[in-house]
């Protein structure tokens, strides 16, 4: 999901959502151009005109520039496709056609939560409050893969932390929060782990050559360290034709085996 978590701590503080309109120097500067320029003119001809015209002008120009914060990366849409991420600093976007649905922090945030009248493994209900630290590394699948990413993973910490609740003792619960915390890493490299297999799985699929070279290169790395012990099955010998390889490999394992039972000969 493009979220990075970090270890539980004590205090908490909520996430403050950035608002969408913004106003900065640029869009003043641009808004109050014209419509000085409507009042000259005006003045000079004795008329309304410039000025009415100078009006709707003004307002267009100062939709135009906007500013994110450093920490800040805003996700623009143009007309309801996303076009990329835009910040830190003044960037620009066309009036009525562009728009910044969001504006993603990537800083630490953390988030309270809590497990109410959580079952322990030893059957002992408990109320456990923490704290999640986390950021976003990735604000275009935080925007458009998560509809609210922020209450996305307040949810997910807390039933996180339920499940690890569910697995751990209430002695092992009031020893210390550092067996939880493991758990929570884990928990989540176990995920990534697992996203990273479904990923080459796919890449696999279509391309046979590819796998069988990857199994080869599988097969070298563990047949050469010596006295390493691998267990093929056979459909993956008959299907990608290691008969001969592992055929080599044990010949040259004998062969190593043999030179070194070997008595030293003698040089006069």
């Amino acid at each position: 999901m493009g979220f990075v978590t970090l270890p539980l701590g004590r205090k908490s503080q909520e996430p403050v959502a950035a608002k969408d309109a913004r106003l900065n120097v640029v869009a003043v500067a641009l808004l109050l151009i014209p419509i000085g320029i409507g009042i000259v003119w005006s003045a000079a001809i004795d008329g309304p005109w410039p000025f009415l015209a100078s009006l709707p002008i003004g307002f267009t120009l100062a939709l135009a520039p906007r500013v994110a914060k450093q920490w800040e990366r805003a996700v623009v849409l143009r007309l309801g496709k996303y076009v990329g991420l835009r910040g830190p600093g003044l960037f620009w976007i066309v009036p009525f056609v562009d728009s910044v649905t969001k504006w993603i922090d990537q800083r630490v945030i953390t988030t309270s939560f809590a497990a109410e009248e959580t079952l322990t493994s030893d059957t002992v209900p408990v109320n456990v409050d923490a704290v999640l630290f986390w950021l976003v590394y990735d604000p275009e699948k935080a925007a458009l893969e998560v509809q609210e990413y922020q209450a996305a993973v307040s949810w997910a910490a807390q039933t996180a932390l339920r499940d690890i609740i569910g697995r751990t003792s209430l002695t092992d619960l009031l020893r210390g929060r550092e067996r939880i915390e493991e758990g929570v890493i884990l928990g989540q490299a176990e995920e990534e782990i697992a996203h990273s297999f479904s990923k080459a799985a796919e890449s696999y699929h279509n391309n046979p050559t590819a796998l069988h070279l990857r199994a080869m290169n599988m097969l070298y790395e563990g047949l050469k360290e010596k006295g390493a012990l691998m267990l093929v099955p056979s459909s993956a010998v008959e299907s990608m034709g290691m008969g001969g390889l592992l055929g080599a490999a044990a010949l040259r394992h004998d062969a190593l085996a043999a030179s070194k039972d070997a008595p030293p000969t003698k040089i006069e």
